[in-house]
């Protein structure tokens, strides 16, 4: 628990001192915090005005941070984006769409998962890097931005679409363990104010984008039936 404040606070305001003193101020400095700090806020679509309300650490030490943040407003050019979930090749098998693609591309019958109502919007990391990207372009000092499609699914449609991908059904065992209980529900935000910035987004379907996590799965997967039928 203590390495997450650390990491959040204590890292992001040693490199803000850092970037004060290395001779040349940067054209933009780009935090990236978590649409988490909302927690379950009673909005059906999350902008950027709704409160925090953190609902765990995690939460809280990205909240900390961007108010640590503001100590160096006047001195660098720092914005900060609230990210929603978003994922894609590459991203660790504890997450929980990368472990449902992974289940699927080894043929697993079954898996377990925490609560399937709970809704995200796991957006398509190549539509999240793209808009870091432009944000940088842009270098809107000072400013708070929601990066998120506005398009949430529960993990009962992600399952759907991984079957019809994989051409099977898989079990599904809900494992108590799993289930948090100060779980957000449903988090999905509004892109207004990103879009106002630096244009449409371009959101990629997340059909399209569990198609390419699962065809690299399948691949790394044939990569080592290789290694194991001819060791080098």
């Amino acid at each position: 628990m203590e390495a997450i404040y650390c990491v959040h606070v204590v890292g992001t305001r040693n490199l803000l001192e850092a970037l004060t003193q290395c001779g040349k101020t940067p054209r933009a400095v780009l935090l990236v915090s978590s649409a988490n700090v909302y927690g379950n806020a009673l909005v059906e679509l999350i902008d950027e005005s709704v409160p925090p309300v953190p609902e765990n650490d995690y939460a809280v030490s990205k909240l900390a941070m961007e108010h640590m943040a503001r100590l160096w407003f006047d001195r660098l050019p720092v914005f900060i984006t609230r990210a929603f979930n978003y994922t894609g090749v590459g991203q660790d098998r504890n997450f929980v769409v990368p472990k449902i693609v992974a289940h699927y591309a080894t043929r697993a019958r079954e898996i377990e998962l925490g609560s399937l109502d709970v809704a995200r919007e796991f957006s398509d990391v190549r539509m999240v890097a793209s808009a870091y990207r432009r944000l940088i372009d842009a270098a809107p000092a000072g400013e708070t931005f929601n990066v998120c499609s506005g398009i949430a699914y529960s993990l009962s449609e992600v399952l759907a679409m991984m079957s019809a991908i994989a051409g099977y059904e898989i079990a599904v065992k809900v494992n108590p363990a799993f289930v948090r209980t100060n779980e957000v529900k449903r988090l999905v935000g509004s892109n207004a104010k990103l879009m106002s910035m630096i244009g449409d987004l371009h959101p990629i379907p997340l059909s399209e984008t569990l198609r390419w996590m699962y065809s690299a799965a399948v691949a790394q997967q044939d990569i080592l039936a290789g290694d194991a039928i001819n060791p080098p």
